[in-house]
């Protein structure tokens, strides 16, 4: 289903910030327009302090590329703006030329789900540098925040041991993109159900929901509206246990839970939103199993993340199913992912390309130049490194992959290692060349990423840092490039 256009005015075009169609001004005024060029969208750290990264949003990406229009509207708000000195900001006959632009760069991108680390390409653009320079702040703004929030999903999940997470965050969530950005990408990153229902509509996640605490104070007493939710909804009950005191209200579910079994009915559950919740899950089960209901599901919220989950089942919690929101969706912790899109190779006025790299006092920040690929390598089943090369020259053989900010770190990969590039093809000049699958084939490509790590990289604290490294002939040709930039060519 077309989310975008379903939600938003016909054009996108302007989600964009002001210095990418003034760029885009300079090189159509430069006579710059039409040169190709190659940009790269990475980012540079691990939200949360992991040890790895879930691509996402490729998807929206994709449809927004597809859909890439100025209209009038566009048009006339551009022709508004003026300078510094009042006189119009832009010439009517680039504003024209915009009009008609249908995009036609080439995209390469790893698979939604993919598991990504720092300085790895998410996505490619090829094609000329005015319409590539479009696109860094809609790529951004449609790749960071559901690949951050995929990541702390998949988090969330790996801390859960098997058990379903739901989430919870709709009210939480910083409006209604990032609601529904965040619910998808939850639910990519591993989520077993949302308890919004516009998510589940769009992307068909199971939705799930219990009562809030107003529900139990519109009646008289607790047990009384527990009894009213169960005559209403028999088939759905789990109550919420917590609003006066949690141990008396699960008194109250099992007693509502007899009266449902004598109709015909099972009590779902019960739900714990506040206090001790190890403690509480542990006498909350032991009620219910000493009751004859040992199938009931207890089912915990309030403020949960990995870290609080990973702590109550070290606490030996009896919690089934966790609720997780706020943390969730709103990036808890890390705020934004950080990725970045940066020009890597410009192709000359003699038809061959110039490979660029920005310099930068941190080291961290010097890019890598060339049309880069990323290559993935396995052995008996276990990732191993990740080798950055650049297609044109391709990789050198045997693969060694060399840390950039330490050159004399280097891992060198068996050659029985299988390997896979990572970055498919997508569009080909603005047309669709690949089917991309859905969130479900997503999902499961997270859990079977995953499992090709080391445990180490999954921990939550002081994770194993996985080798990633350029070749030998980027390794050089950056060296090269960083050297000559500084005045030390030859």
């Amino acid at each position: 289903m077309s989310v975008l256009a379903g939600l938003y005015r016909s054009s996108l075009a302007l989600l964009t910030d002001l210095y990418q169609v003034t760029m885009a001004y300079a090189h159509w005024r430069s006579g710059t327009a039409g040169r190709e060029a190659v940009f790269q969208l990475f980012f540079r750290r691990h939200p949360f302090g992991g040890g790895f990264t879930v691509a996402c949003g490729l998807a929206t990406a994709v449809e927004y590329l597809e859909g890439f229009r100025f209209t009038r509207d566009d048009l006339d708000y551009l022709a508004s703006l003026s300078g510094n000195d009042g006189a119009p900001l832009f010439e009517e006959a680039f504003l024209r030329d915009l009009e008609r632009i249908r995009l036609e760069v080439d995209l390469d991108a790893v698979p939604e789900g993919t598991v990504v680390f720092p300085h790895e390409p998410l996505l490619r653009v090829r094609g000329p540098v005015l319409q590539a320079q479009l696109l860094e702040t809609p790529l951004l703004t449609l790749v960071n925040f559901q690949s951050l929030v995929a990541t702390k999903a998949a988090r969330v999940v790996l801390a859960a041991q098997g058990d379903p997470v739901i989430e919870f965050g709709l009210r939480r969530a910083q409006g209604i993109d990032g609601a529904l950005s965040a619910s998808r990408a939850a639910w990519i990153g591993g989520c077993s159900a949302t308890s919004s229902l516009l998510a589940g509509r769009l992307w068909g996640m199971p939705v799930r929901g219990t009562h809030a605490h107003s529900w139990v104070m519109s009646f008289p007493g607790e047990r009384e509206a527990f009894e009213a939710y169960a005559r209403a909804l028999p088939n759905n009950c789990i109550f919420l246990v917590d609003t006066y005191d949690s141990l008396e209200g699960v008194a109250n579910a099992i007693e509502v839970g007899r009266e449902l079994r004598a109709r015909g009915h099972e009590m779902v559950g019960i739900r714990l939103d506040s206090g001790d919740l190890a403690y509480l899950s542990a006498e909350a089960r032991r009620m219910l199993d000493e009751a004859g209901f040992p199938e009931a599901v207890i089912v915990a919220s309030n403020d949960l993340d990995e870290h609080l989950i990973e702590s109550l089942k070290l606490q030996g919690a009896r919690i089934d199913v966790w609720g997780v929101g706020t943390r969730l969706v709103t990036g808890w912790e890390d705020p934004a992912l950080g990725g970045v899109y940066k020009l890597t190779a410009l192709r000359g006025p003699d038809g061959e390309w110039e490979y660029k790299l920005k310099l930068s006092e941190q080291a961290v920040k010097v890019t890598n130049p060339g049309i880069q690929q990323v290559r993935r390598f396995r052995l008996e089943g276990e990732a191993v490194g990740d080798l950055l090369f650049d297609e044109p020259l391709g990789a050198a053989d045997p693969p060694t992959l060399i840390d950039p900010l330490d050159l004399t770190r280097r891992k060198r990969i068996p050659a029985e290692a299988a390997a896979e590039d990572l970055l498919q093809p997508v569009l080909r000049r603005g047309e669709r060349v690949a089917a991309l699958g859905g969130e479900r084939e997503a999902r499961e490509r997270v859990r079977r990423e995953l499992a090709l790590f080391h445990p180490g990289v999954k921990r939550f604290v002081n994770p194993h840092t996985y080798p990633v490294g350029l070749d030998q002939r980027l390794f050089d040709l950056r060296t090269s490039l960083a050297l000559a930039a500084r005045g030390f060519a030859g």
